[in-house]
């Protein structure tokens, strides 16, 4: 049976300089390993059987409608500029407009080099690929914006990295778009006027067609991703390479290489292990995407017909977003502690409890889900902490008409935790896929008691402990 996907490809309309158009490079023996039904449903993906998506979700076989292209880009990557980078390892299929309306990518990632591949070998290992699959539908669940994971294929063939050799595999990833700031940089970097206001007018009509103009869509921009930082800082999710080229205009958290979410709190904590200076830490990520807006602006103002005052302008726009984030932190750390609308009070509140979290090394989940059942004291080292602030948010909370229900729904109760899919890729490597259904289960569900699960809600033993995380390329 033929499996059918409605495909529409706007960014394969735009001008050849925007992308390579090519194929995958096939697999020896293409298996697939997970299938995301219920997506595959909102997408008006229909037919074919497990055979037919492993080809089709390998790159074995290119689908009716499909336009394989690789997108390039350019980029700062930790600070410094990268004029041409691209999907070295990745490639849009194509795109379908699902039930809702709105026109969503379906890119392949570890479908073999592209031009853009900077003598890599553009493949992806088993490792990886089931990461990102976990994380991003362990962020949807999470009701913070991201890529989906369509499907899983293992390769069968080996994928060598410094640790030798390895299980390949691909991933199928579903985004609004794959459009990101690098794009713009890109093109500016080459005075590419055309092309530049080109991929200003399809941003804006594929994601803010309510705004006009570069500065319409910058604002927007910036909007969505202030949004999207303090949601990340809510539930003490690490990016871990927020590189402009990693930045969706989306919205949309993208490329999840070593990114983790904390257990024991603390604002300095970095886990990518190419981040040495710590540029990407947990309490520098809202820092981080103020830079990466002043260089989307900077790559929109040549589009704009008075560049001194477009400067002004965008440069107004970008000094404001520091109290857009904020705000949208301050409101959602408030629910976090029952508290149904922040203010100076409830910040300060917030921002007293969590020193004491980190002085007591409490665990962040486990903390603020606790709060709703009087255990929250247990996760200091020395509980007498806790209980010098309970009682100044205790008599905070009379004043609210349903402090539980706020916390139960702002406070999730299981994250992927790192040491669990550090185990749960170990099982899948020795073919064992339970450990990696089970989250995807659990995952699905992150602010229901779930008893059955609560051995995913223990933090690391010290031998479990996952000090550093990877790119996984």
């Amino acid at each position: 049976m033929t499996l059918h996907l409605p495909f529409d490809n706007s960014y394969a309309r735009l001008p050849d300089r925007f992308y390579t158009r090519q194929g995958a490079v096939p697999v020896r023996a293409p298996r697939l390993i997970a299938w995301n039904a219920g997506l595959a449903d909102e997408l008006g993906i229909t037919g074919g059987d497990e055979a037919a998506r492993a080809r089709i979700f390998s790159g074995n076989e290119v689908p009716e409608g499909a336009a394989p292209l690789a997108q390039v880009y350019a980029g700062h990557q930790f600070g410094g500029f990268s004029p041409q980078l691209g999907d070295g390892r990745a490639l849009l299929l194509g795109e379908v407009v699902d039930g809702a309306g709105h026109r969503r990518d379906i890119q392949l990632k570890g479908s073999g080099p592209t031009p853009y591949s900077r003598m890599g070998d553009g493949r992806a290992w088993l490792g990886p690929v089931l990461r990102e699959y976990v994380m991003s539908e362990a962020m949807h669940g999470l009701g913070i914006p991201t890529t989906r994971a369509l499907a899983a294929v293992a390769t069968g063939e080996p994928v060598w990295r410094e640790a030798g050799a390895l299980p390949g595999a691909v991933l199928t990833r579903v985004a609004a778009s794959h459009i990101r700031v690098g794009t713009f940089q890109y093109f500016a970097a080459r005075r590419d006027l055309d092309g530049l206001r080109a991929l200003c007018d399809h941003a804006i009509a594929r994601h803010y067609p309510h705004v006009t103009g570069p500065a319409g869509l910058l604002e927007a921009v910036i909007d969505r991703q202030a949004q999207l930082v303090a949601k990340w800082l809510a539930v003490g999710f690490i990016h871990g390479v927020m590189n402009t080229d990693n930045t969706a205009v989306s919205g949309e958290t993208i490329d999840y290489g070593p990114c983790a979410f904390m257990d024991s709190y603390h604002p300095v904590t970095v886990f990518s292990s190419i981040d040495a200076q710590g540029r990407y830490a947990y309490d520098n990520q809202a820092n981080v995407i103020v830079w990466n807006m002043a260089q989307l602006a900077t790559a929109l103002v040549p589009l704009m017909p008075d560049g001194e005052a477009a400067v002004e302008e965008f440069t107004a726009l970008v000094h404001a977003m520091p109290e857009r984030i904020e705000a949208a932190r301050q409101q959602a750390f408030a629910a976090k502690i029952g508290i149904a609308e922040a203010g100076p009070e409830e910040a300060a509140l917030v921002d007293d409890l969590l020193a004491r979290m980190a002085e007591g090394r409490a665990d962040f989940t486990n903390t603020f889900r606790a709060l709703s059942n009087g255990g929250a004291r247990d996760q200091f080292l020395d509980p007498a902490a806790f209980d010098a602030w309970e009682a100044g948010w205790r008599a905070r909370l009379a004043r609210e008409r349903d402090p539980q229900a706020v916390m139960r729904a702002a406070n999730p109760a299981i994250i992927p935790r790192n040491h669990r899919m550090e185990q749960m890729i170990e099982a899948a490597v020795a073919g064992d896929f339970a450990p990696f259904e089970r989250l995807l289960d659990v995952l699905a569900h992150p602010f229901d008691d779930q008893p059955e699960a609560e051995d995913l809600r223990r933090p690391p033993a010290p031998s479990e402990e996952v000090r550093a995380t990877f790119c996984g390329t």
